[in-house]
């Protein structure tokens, strides 16, 4: 037999829209439809509320309310008391629930019983409870003579009933301690475009908290969270300011989704928890699922722009300061917007799905292999120049599905297994048209994946495309200077056939247990190791068995690491110079190249 609480929160129209769209098992929806005990123990514990409302012009506002834990608590019957200090002249937020009184003064009865919702914060344990009801009570109350004139602060009392709450996981919550702090709050713009203050808080951001309606019954309040830059700005002119931010895998609710789905308006606060500055904004959204999410921010399944309608940034406006702390493990890397890097996506413009099948794998070391593949439509896919990159899916072969917390492998959450490789094959070499090379090393989920694979198994990826626009020039008569970490000789290697050998200078730094590649790369190319030094660091050439192989192709050996003095002050070489390293040796060497024209890639490995 199955039992229903009286007034059991059920889904709306909207979370059930999201349900399927997303293909969402049906389960009952966990809200609870009053302050839970578990919610009254949280709330004294929690240093900060991000508190919404809807102003009278029927526009969402968000404001991060707070300092220090006990400034919430329940009162009984499902009432909370808030109390502290607010700056009223600029949070939108208080100015609408207290009628633009900035003063002494209580809430205006026109404002009572006004939508809220709020969002119970303790960022140094990763815990939030969401709470949505309506403000029943409150007043201003100049604050004493501890304030400062600077500091405009009042202290606001407000009581709220909740009407809901629910528990929420520790995904993508940063850790930070919150310390309270006098306010000393500065206008610095109320009109859009967004200033450039605003800007730069937007790509320091690793949280905000956004407040969606659903009609007149109800409100809802959350917060995101990413590494920090994980908003976008998509555009910021006279036209138009619109944001753009993933939706990560979560606990497929989709409340938020779903208020947005009836009622595309939001509203967003923004903080700076080091400086203490704050952007209020207030918009409308727009929800991207599928290719229409993977078409404006790659490697998104799920996304939402924020088309701005007004906004306000204060400088020093918070209440409270926060030491960084560690960031959440479930974070995945920065998506860029599809404008600001070439992001390849074939399938995008072509519904017809393009497989790349692997049909040949050579071990040129214990860990560094070459990998051939044919393309099942050359033509569709388009052919590649050297330097550029294929993106291969894996989601069908290595995917789990769906799982909500995984703390023995949290990047896996948001991992979407499309990996990039740099072609390592020329397109005037032997190869067939429709067939490419990639030389990689075993180093994770999917490279191992590749590394024990029989050819006979006749793995066939989804190609997703082609991109990249690492080209190495060589003008008539100049000797160009490449650099190379291991495996960032690839985009090399592919330019070779149409590069003049003795018109190279490589300064390549490799592993001793990675000479097989070294040695791999002068055979298929005997030429070039006249043209070579390789830095062997950690061990004698004597002691390695492998290096007069190195020297037999005309290469010079150094059995140490790389040096500054190793490239600075050579004379005859070009002005230019290439580098493919992993990132810390590509940023030492980008610094010891000062004067000179740097082109890089550089990879994570």
């Amino acid at each position: 037999m199955a039992y229903q609480y009286a007034n059991q929160v059920d889904w709306h129209d909207g979370e059930h829209f999201m349900h399927n769209a997303l293909q969402v098992p049906y389960f009952d929806n966990p809200t609870s439809p009053f302050l839970t005990p578990y919610a009254a123990r949280f709330l004294p514990n929690a240093p900060l509320l991000a508190l919404g409302t809807v102003d009278d012009a029927g526009r969402p506002w968000t404001t991060i309310l707070g300092g220090e834990a006990g400034f919430v608590r329940p009162l009984g019957q499902s009432n909370i008391g808030i109390r502290t200090l607010v700056v009223p002249e600029f949070d939108p937020v208080i100015k609408t629930l207290f009628g633009g009184d900035d003063g002494n003064g209580s809430v205006p009865l026109d404002t009572k019983n006004r939508l809220v919702a709020g969002l119970a914060v303790d960022l140094a344990t990763r815990s939030r409870i969401k709470l949505a009801g309506k403000m029943i009570a409150g007043a201003l109350d100049r604050a004493g003579d501890e304030m400062t004139d600077s500091s405009k602060a009042t202290e606001a009392q407000m009581v709220i009933r909740v009407e809901q709450s629910l528990g929420n996981c520790p995904k993508y919550l940063n850790k930070k301690q919150i310390i309270p702090t006098l306010p000393e709050p500065a206008l610095v713009s109320d009109s859009l475009p967004l200033p450039p203050e605003a800007i730069d808080l937007l790509a320091r951001a690793d949280l905000f908290f956004i407040s969606t309606v659903h009609g007149t019954l109800s409100m809802g309040n959350n917060h995101r969270g990413g590494p920090p830059g994980f908003v976008r700005v998509a555009e910021n002119n006279d036209l138009a300011t619109t944001l753009v931010y993933p939706e990560y895998s979560g606990n497929r609710f989709y409340q938020s989704l779903g208020n947005l789905r009836i009622d595309p308006k939001a509203g967003i606060v923004i903080p700076d928890l080091e400086s203490g500055d704050v952007l209020y904004v207030t918009g409308t959204t727009e929800i991207l699922i599928g290719k229409e999410a993977a078409a404006l921010l790659p490697r998104s399944n799920l996304a939402v722009t924020v088309r701005i309608l007004e906004g306000r940034f204060i400088r020093r406006g918070l209440t409270f300061r926060a030491l960084p702390g560690e960031p959440s493990p479930y974070n995945p890397p920065v998506r860029f917007l599809a404008t600001e890097r070439a992001a390849p996506d074939a399938q995008s413009a072509n519904k017809r799905v393009i497989y790349a099948k692997l049909i040949k794998k050579e071990l040129l070391t214990s860990s560094i292999g070459r990998f051939r593949f044919s393309v099942s439509d050359a033509e569709a896919a388009g052919r590649w120049q050297p330097g550029q990159y294929v993106a291969l899916a894996f989601e069908d072969e290595l995917g789990a599905g769906y799982i909500h917390m995984r703390d023995d492998d949290p990047s896996s959450l948001n991992d979407d297994l499309v990996r990039t490789f740099t072609v390592s094959s020329s397109m005037h070499g032997n190869l067939p048209d429709d067939e490419f090379e990639i030389t990689i090393r075993n180093v994770g989920k999917v490279t191992s994946f590749l590394f024990r694979q029989n050819i006979k198994a006749g793995l066939e990826i989804p190609l997703r495309g082609i991109a990249g626009t690492f080209t190495i020039h060589q003008p008539k008569g100049e000797v160009v200077p490449f650099v190379a970490g291991g495996i960032g000789i690839t985009p090399l290697l592919a330019h070779l056939p149409q590069l003049v050998l003795g018109r190279i200078r490589l300064f390549w730094a490799i592993r001793a247990k990675d000479i097989g590649l070294a040695i791999d790369t002068f055979e298929r190319f005997p030429r070039l190791g006249k043209s070579t030094i390789v830095y062997i660091p950690g061990g004698a050439d004597d002691e390695l068995e492998t290096v007069p192989r190195l020297r037999e192709h005309g290469a010079q050996t150094v059995p140490r690491r790389m040096l500054p003095t190793d490239i600075q002050g050579l004379d005859g070489l070009s002005n230019t110079w290439y580098v493919c390293a992993g990132t810390e040796m590509r940023q030492a060497v980008v610094s010891w190249l000062s004067g000179k024209e740097v082109v890089y890639e550089d990879f994570n490995y």
